[in-house]
């Protein structure tokens, strides 16, 4: 039987390489794709600030890939609140009602960037954001932890990186390449998530990066939890051995 699965933000920047992704592999997945703008074919209009609306999107589904919310790091608190933290909210809690099994949240690496830059961030240290953005985002992986050992919906929160094509970007700094998250590795961190098994883990971090050689976040734990096997390093990609400013040496 098909695994029905909700991806909210469905039209956003991650949200539209996923569905891409799962269109080319062989996962016997029944997708519904939910955004404030209307979908063709498999979509629905979801507004997350609206309770009925995340209940109505969540009925009859196995797994929640919750991608919706403002994604800018210089985000004003007037902004995250509604979306990032109502919002996710309200798709935790219309999981819990309607009998979700599974939601994996897309936290950032953002709910972790006050660490200092020569500090290689763990699945088990603290969240330590430096914007408000970053402040939702840990927000997030704490209001799924409670859902996850208080309420039996087993939850995955991905701290996603520096999301972008290579043909994007032609400078980058140091921070930027540690943390790189090439789409289709990130794309097949979250497939692996949906089918993962998590028996007596009911929460879990993963850290959303490529195998980039100088890692602002720890992989290890992604790697031996998921199947996490990702293809692409920023320092190869680029040509770099080493940065020290924002300009790549070629």
């Amino acid at each position: 039987m098909s695994k029905q699965v909700l991806i909210t933000g469905a039209n956003g920047r991650v949200g539209t390489a996923l569905v891409e992704y799962i269109d080319n592999i062989e996962r016997d997945y029944k997708l519904r794709l939910a955004d404030l703008d209307i979908i063709e074919d498999r979509g629905i209009r979801i507004d997350v600030t609206d309770f009925s609306s995340c209940k109505t999107a969540c009925d009859g589904i196995d797994t929640i890939i919750h991608l919706a919310g403002v994604a800018s790091a210089d985000s004003p608190f007037e902004k995250v609140l509604p979306i990032n933290i109502v919002g996710t909210y309200n798709i935790f809690q219309a999981a819990s009602e309607t009998g979700v099994k599974r939601v994996i949240y897309a936290s950032s690496a953002q709910a972790i960037e006050g660490y200092p830059l020569d500090v290689q961030v763990r699945t088990d240290m603290p969240p330590r954001p430096k914007n408000l953005y970053g402040v939702s985002k840990a927000y997030g992986e704490a209001l799924a932890a409670y859902y996850a050992y208080q309420l039996d919906i087993e939850a995955v929160a991905i701290r996603i990186g520096a999301f972008q094509y290579q043909h994007e970007w032609d400078r980058l700094n140091s921070r930027d390449m540690s943390a790189w998250a090439e789409p289709e590795d990130i794309c097949s961190l979250i497939v692996n998530s949906i089918d993962a098994d998590l028996s007596g883990t009911p929460f879990i971090i993963a850290h959303g990066i490529s195998d980039n050689r100088f890692k602002r976040l720890d992989l290890s734990d992604t790697k031996k939890l998921f199947g996490y096997d990702p293809k692409s390093n920023a320092f190869t990609a680029w040509k770099v051995d080493f940065v020290r400013d924002s300009k790549p040496k070629r």
